[in-house]
């Protein structure tokens, strides 16, 4: 059975950092592309950030970029997003996905093509 298992979420101020975990079992992790997403309350889901197999290939939305780290450590099947310089703006439930790595990462990755899902993880931020 497959799990993914996020964590590091909490209440934070405006400009502070937190670092979101998502631990994978019933999976070879290797074999996923990644990525993160988060919805807000009264918004649709959307893309947070991406990262390929291997870990060679990443890709962030604009709102993010230069903010936010997604990076990955296949030997412990764990995927990691540092956030930092966060705003109010990035309040919203957390989820990571994984998609098997049949072909190159698309940028972004499609919420609807994701193959599992996390529960999610809430991150609020304090103005």
């Amino acid at each position: 059975q497959v799990q993914l298992v996020e964590s590091g979420g909490g209440l934070v101020q405006a400009g502070g950092s937190l670092r979101l975990s998502c631990a994978a079992s019933g999976l070879t992790l290797s074999h996923y592309h990644m990525g993160w997403f988060r919805q807000a309350p009264g918004r649709e889901r959307e893309f947070v950030a991406c990262i390929s197999w291997s870990g060679a290939t990443t890709h962030y939305a604009d709102s993010v970029k230069g903010r936010f780290t997604i990076s990955r450590d296949n030997a412990k099947n764990t995927v990691y997003l540092q956030m930092n310089s966060l705003k109010h703006e990035d309040t919203a439930v957390y989820y990571c996905a994984a998609v098997l790595s049949v072909a190159t990462m698309m940028r972004p990755l499609d919420a609807s093509r994701m193959d599992y899902w996390g529960k999610g993880t809430l991150v609020t931020v304090s103005s």
